[in-house]
């Protein structure tokens, strides 16, 4: 494995405040997709690229999924990674397809304080692409309701 590190004279606290060019470098390694913003946005398309790598959410109640209670699985919708199992999605009247839960180490989780709130974010533990937010205030056993954009996941039946 490749592993950079800063030259002698900028390491040490003195430089903490400062950008160095290979930390965008360290963030992309986090994961195991690797791609430039261009191929992304290539790949994905204009909607779907501005949710899942610009963490955009498309509205209310217009999302593919929204309604669909079929047998299967949602995956991410820039890698293909299993998240979410049909099992644990219900109708839960915010808007957008609700889960319960997701599947064991699929899914990042991230604060974010933007919008003058604290959520957290859900991220897609392979790629790291936006997949909506979760909330503690589901009406099931977990507690938990993964808010999650239609346009970040693809259902693929059982």
């Amino acid at each position: 494995m490749f592993l950079m590190t800063a030259p002698k004279k900028l390491r040490g606290n003195a430089i903490a405040s400062m950008e160095r060019p290979f930390d965008s470098f360290l963030k992309m390694s986090k994961y195991a997709i690797h791609k430039s913003e261009k191929e992304w946005l290539t790949e994905l398309g204009e909607k779907r690229y501005n949710i899942l790598r610009k963490k955009g959410t498309e509205g209310p109640f217009t999302g593919e999924y929204i309604l669909n209670f079929e047998d299967g699985t949602y995956k991410c919708g820039a890698c293909s990674i299993p998240l979410f199992e049909s099992d644990n999605k219900f109708q839960s009247g915010c808007g957008w397809p609700s889960f319960d839960e997701s599947i064991k180490g699929s899914v990042e989780y991230v604060k974010d304080t933007s919008f003058g709130s604290v959520r957290t974010e859900i991220l897609c533990a392979n790629c790291g692409s936006h997949l909506g937010h979760i909330f503690n205030d589901g009406p099931t056993k977990t507690g938990q309701r993964y808010c999650v954009n239609s346009l970040s996941v693809d259902f693929r039946n059982k």
